[in-house]
């Protein structure tokens, strides 16, 4: 009995199957999280790309009517494969040196008022592993000012 012990202690042909069934499932799991993380990196980007870009439409075309907007908000839609609910493209206005904005160009009074155009981005993404109930999607807004008057 001693004996049969001691070979099944020294016989390691199944040693690497069981290390292997330990380990594969952590390493399974930090690829797809690696994954996961660098699809939201690019999803950021490339928002952060096309309101680079929705930018440089605004300084180019400086939209004053609400037409113009909508034109400039569609143009960054299909650019972008957006939706045009997804993209916001309003007139703001912020008095003299102040930082906050409004939509109301009467809030500033008599004092200087300086417009800008607003183009609000909003996208999501939900990450693979929120189909199986771990954590949830989320929401990417990106915001640019573009000054026109």
């Amino acid at each position: 009995m001693i004996r049969a012990l001691a070979l099944l202690v020294r016989d390691d042909r199944g040693s690497m199957a069981i290390e292997t069934a330990f380990v594969a499932p952590v390493l399974l799991l930090l690829s797809l999280g690696g994954f996961e993380v660098s699809q939201m990196v690019a999803g950021q980007t490339e928002l952060q790309s096309a309101a680079a870009e929705a930018a440089a439409v605004v300084r180019a075309v400086a939209p004053e009517t609400t037409g113009e907007r909508n034109t400039v908000r569609s143009i960054i839609a299909n650019s972008t494969g957006l939706t045009t609910s997804q993209v916001s493209v309003r007139e703001v206005y912020r008095c003299g040196t102040n930082s906050q904005y409004t939509d109301n160009a009467d809030y500033c009074g008599s004092g200087p008022t300086n417009t800008f155009i607003r183009v609000r981005l909003n996208d999501t993404y939900t990450p693979i592993w929120a189909n199986y109930g771990v954590g949830s999607g989320f929401n990417y807004h990106v915001v640019r000012f573009v000054q026109i008057g």
